[in-house]
C-alpha cells in the first residue's frame, strides 16, 4: 500500500490547570497571529488556539494546536477582528483577546479544578461510553413478558448497533443538549422524560419507533440511567490531547445555511481529479428545506438556491415526517422542516457541475420502467415506483436541471469509464446508473439509464439466468432451488466504482451485521450483470473468533488498487476488504456471504468503550479514501467520520496508527460525509485540503444552542505546528 503518514497517534493525557491573561499584542506584516499559551504550570503543549470573527460575509473560525513549548501560528487570516482564545483538555476556556493578523498574543489559561469540570468540553463520545446496554449474558432477548429485551434481538452486538445506527444516524449522543434534561421538573421521573423527549418534533415518530426496537421501557431504562448518573456525577475519561501530526492540522470554519438547516453533506470537486473547481464554491444539499448550500472560500460568501421538482410541491410528501407524536421544546407544532425534493448526496463531474439525489415527482414511476414497457431493463426487471431522481445544477448558466429515473436514489458516484457512468445506490431491489456522456449528447433520460437485480451465482455455471430463486416476502418463504439462481435483496447504501475494472460498481448494507455486494454490469446488461455478495464477519458466524468480528457496514470507498474501505459504525471498526484474498467468488457456498472471511481485516477505531461491552462508542456515518494526498498524510489513506466524537479519523494501515483531526469548537460537528481538492499543485500544504460539513440534523444540539448555524470545515495539515 502506498500510505504515509507524516507522523504517529500518541495517547498521552495531559493534565494541568489553567488561567486567563494576555500580553500586549506586538505587529508583524504576514496574516499571522502568533504567541504562546501557557498556565502556573508552565508552557501548554497540545491544546487548541480558537480565532474567530463576525467582519466577513459570513462567520470565520480558524483553529490550530500549539507545540510542546505552548507556541501557537495561525496561518492565511484574512483581514477582520478577530477574538482569539484557548480550548484544551484538562483546562478552562480562556477569555477571549481581541487581536488582527500581525498581532502576537501571550494567552495565560487556567487548569480545571475538578474532572467534572474538565469534562465539560469533551467529545460527545466520551460522555456516551458511560452508558450502560444490557449486558451479553441477558441476550437473547425474550420480549415485554420476559426480561424487556426485544425478541429481535440475539445478541448485545445487536442491541448496540440499534444504539449506534438507530439513535446516532441524526445527532450526536453524549452532547450536552441530549445527556442533560433541562425540563426534568415536568416529569415524575427521567424515563418519563426520555419517553417524552423521542417522541418531540418532526423526527418524532422516527425516534420513537427506533426506541422499540429496543424494546421499549428496557431502552428509556438505559438512557433514563445514563442520564441520572451523569446528574448524580458520573464523569468520562480523559481524551488524549493532539499529539503528532495532529499537532500540524489546521482547521478553517466558515457558517453557511440558515439556523435551521440539515445541511447533509457537501462535495468541493470531482473524485476522479481533485484538481476540478480549484479555489471554487463548495457546494451543500440541504436535506430538510430542499436548498442547494453553497461556500466561497475566497471571498467569504455564503449562498443558498432552491432545488426544484417537476411538480407542485405540496403534491409530493417528502421524507421527513410532518406529523409529531408531541410538540418540539424549541419549536412548538411550527413544521420548520419542508423537503419534498429531499436532496440528499451531491458529487461533482469533470465539468464542475454538481449532480445530487433527489426527489422530482411522486413515486410512482412512468409506464417505460414497469411490466409492458418495450424498455429492456423494464422487461428484465420491471419497477414500479422509485423515491428520489437526479438533478445536476450547472454553475456556467445557474440552472438545475431535472433527470427522470426508475430506480430510487440515495448515494452516487462517477465511474473511472468512457461514458462517465454515474451509478446510484438507493434502489434496494437493483443497482442502477445513467450514462452521462449520452445524456448530455440526446437529453434521453429513458435511453441513457439502466439498472441490474443484484442476483448471485449460486448454480456456479458463471452466468445469471431466469427464472432465479427470489427472497422472502413479507410471510412467504424465499425459494431455494439449488439448480437456479438467486436473488437478494442487499440493501444498497454506499456506492463506488472499481478503478481496477470499469465495469464494476460496489455497494454496501447497512443491515446487521452488514454487507458488501459488487456488480458486474458485463458487456450486455441486464443480462450481463452478475453480483458476489460479501457478509462483514460478525457473531452470527460461529467459525470467526471474537476478536475478528464486527457489524454495522455503512459507508463505503475504494483505493487505487481496488480494496474496499468501509467504516463499521456499529462496532466503531475501520475495515478494509481485498476480494484478490477469495479463492471461491460463487457457487452455492456464497449465498450467505460467508466465503473469503480472509478478505477482511477489522481496525479498531480510538476512542473509549460502551460500559460494558468491547464496541467503542464512536459513530461513523460514512468513510472516504484519500486516494490523491489531498489532506497531506499520503495517497490512499482512509478516512472515517468520527460522527459522535468531532472528528475525521485517517488510518495508516500499514501501521494501525491514527491521526485524530479535532473539531474542538463549536462541539457537535457530525460529519456525515468528506471529499479532498487540491487548488494548487505547487502549493505545498495551502494548496490542498479535505472539505467536509456539520451534518447535524438539528442544529440547535450543536454547541451554542439555537440560533447557531451549520458549518462548512476545511481540514489542512502542514509540515510542523509554527510552518506558514
Amino acid at each position: 500500500m502506498r500510505k504515509r503518514f507524516a507522523g504517529a497517534l500518541a495517547a498521552a493525557v495531559l493534565v494541568g490547570t489553567l488561567v486567563i491573561s494576555l500580553t500586549t499584542p506586538g505587529r508583524a506584516a504576514d496574516g499571522t497571529i502568533t504567541g504562546t499559551v501557557t498556565s502556573p504550570g508552565g508552557p501548554e503543549a497540545g491544546v487548541w488556539v480558537i480565532a474567530e470573527t463576525t467582519d466577513l460575509p459570513t462567520k470565520f473560525i480558524k483553529t490550530v494546536v500549539t507545540t510542546d513549548g505552548g507556541r501557537y501560528l495561525i496561518p492565511d487570516l484574512p483581514e477582520a477582528s478577530y477574538k482569539v482564545w484557548v480550548r484544551g483538555y484538562g483546562l478552562l476556556d480562556s477569555a477571549g483577546v481581541t487581536a488582527q493578523p500581525g498581532d502576537t498574543v501571550a494567552l495565560d489559561v487556567t487548569v480545571a479544578s475538578t474532572p467534572a469540570e474538565a469534562a465539560q468540553i469533551y467529545p460527545a463520545n466520551y460522555w456516551y461510553s458511560l452508558i450502560e446496554p444490557p449486558m451479553a449474558g441477558e441476550f437473547p432477548g425474550t420480549g415485554d413478558d420476559g426480561n424487556g429485551i426485544a425478541a429481535t434481538l440475539q445478541h448485545q452486538e445487536q442491541w448496540v448497533d440499534v444504539q449506534k445506527q438507530g439513535c446516532m444516524l441524526c445527532h450526536q449522543l453524549g452532547n450536552r443538549i441530549i445527556r442533560e434534561i433541562d425540563n426534568l421538573e415536568q416529569f415524575d421521573s427521567t424515563l418519563a422524560a426520555w419517553d417524552h423527549r423521542v417522541q418531540m418534533g418532526q423526527r418524532g415518530s422516527q425516534m420513537t419507533n427506533v426506541m422499540s426496537r429496543f424494546g421499549r421501557q428496557r431502552g428509556l431504562q438505559m438512557f433514563a440511567d445514563w442520564s441520572d448518573r451523569i446528574a448524580s456525577g458520573a464523569v468520562p475519561p480523559a481524551p488524549p490531547r493532539p499529539q503528532g501530526a495532529e499537532r500540524n492540522v489546521v482547521i478553517s470554519m466558515w457558517e453557511w445555511g440558515t439556523e435551521i438547516d440539515y445541511i447533509h453533506d457537501e462535495i468541493a470537486t470531482d473524485k476522479r481529479n481533485p484538481r476540478v473547481n480549484a479555489n471554487g464554491p463548495v457546494y451543500g444539499v440541504n436535506i430538510s428545506n430542499d436548498g442547494l448550500a453553497m461556500l466561497d472560500p475566497v471571498t467569504h460568501m455564503a449562498t443558498n438556491l432552491s432545488i426544484p421538482l417537476r411538480v407542485d410541491p405540496d403534491t409530493v410528501p417528502g421524507m421527513i415526517a410532518q406529523s409529531m407524536p408531541a410538540p418540539s421544546r424549541l419549536f412548538g407544532d411550527e413544521l420548520i422542516w419542508k423537503d419534498p425534493a429531499n436532496p440528499h448526496n451531491p458529487m461533482m463531474d469533470q465539468k464542475g457541475r454538481v449532480w445530487m439525489t433527489s426527489a422530482i415527482r411522486n413515486r410512482a414511476n412512468p409506464d417505460y420502467c414497469k411490466a409492458g414497457s418495450d424498455n429492456s431493463y423494464a422487461q428484465y426487471f420491471p419497477l414500479e415506483s422509485g423515491f428520489r431522481s437526479v438533478v445536476y445544477f450547472e454553475p456556467e448558466t445557474q440552472k438545475f436541471v431535472m433527470i427522470d429515473t426508475c430506480y430510487g436514489t440515495h448515494h452516487l458516484q462517477f465511474a473511472e469509464d468512457d461514458n462517465d457512468t454515474l451509478y446510484f445506490s438507493g434502489g434496494g431491489q437493483v443497482i442502477g446508473w445513467l450514462d452521462t456522456k449520452l445524456y448530455d449528447a440526446t437529453g434521453d433520460e429513458r435511453a441513457a439509464q439502466g439498472w441490474c437485480p443484484t442476483v448471485l451465482d449460486t448454480n456456479g455455471d458463471g452466468v445469471i439466468t431466469k427464472p432465479w430463486n427470489e427472497p422472502a416476502r413479507g410471510r412467504e418463504t424465499a425459494t431455494n432451488d439449488p439448480s437456479l439462481d438467486t436473488r437478494v435483496v442487499v440493501g444498497s447504501y454506499g456506492v463506488i466504482g472499481d478503478p481496477t475494472d470499469d465495469k464494476a460498481v460496489w455497494i454496501s448494507s447497512n443491515r446487521f451485521p452488514g454487507r458488501l455486494a459488487r456488480l458486474h454490469v458485463g458487456d450486455n446488461p441486464p443480462e450481463t450483470c452478475l453480483t458476489e455478495m460479501f457478509e462483514v464477519p460478525s457473531v452470527l458466524d460461529d467459525t470467526v473468533p471474537k476478536e475478528k468480528t464486527g457489524f454495522g457496514s455503512r459507508g463505503l470507498d475504494i483505493d487505487r488498487d481496488g480494496v474496499i474501505w468501509t467504516a463499521l459504525s456499529g462496532s466503531s471498526h475501520f475495515a478494509s476488504f481485498d476480494r484478490t484474498a477469495c479463492d471461491v467468488h460463487n457457487g452455492p457456498t456464497t449465498l450467505e456471504g460467508r466465503h473469503c472471511v480472509d478478505g477482511w481485516t477489522l481496525y479498531p477505531t480510538p476512542g473509549p468503550l460502551v460500559k460494558g461491552t468491547d464496541v467503542r462508542a464512536d459513530y461513523h456515518y460514512y468513510n472516504w479514501v484519500d486516494q490523491w494526498n489531498t489532506l497531506g498524510l499520503g495517497e490512499d489513506v482512509p478516512i472515517a467520520t468520527g460522527s459522535n466524537s468531532d472528528s475525521l479519523l485517517a488510518l495508516d494501515p500499514d501501521t494501525g496508527d491514527w491521526t485524530v483531526l479535532r473539531v474542538p469548537y463549536p462541539r457537535g460537528f457530525f460529519t456525515r460525509g468528506l471529499d479532498g481538492r487540491i487548488d494548487d499543485p505547487q502549493g505545498g500544504w495551502k494548496g490542498r485540503g479535505v472539505w467536509a460539513t456539520y451534518g447535524e440534523a438539528a442544529t440547535w444540539h450543536i454547541e451554542g444552542g439555537q440560533g447557531v448555524k451549520p458549518g462548512i470545515v476545511k481540514f489542512q495539515v502542514r509540515p510542523d505546528p509554527l510552518a506558514n
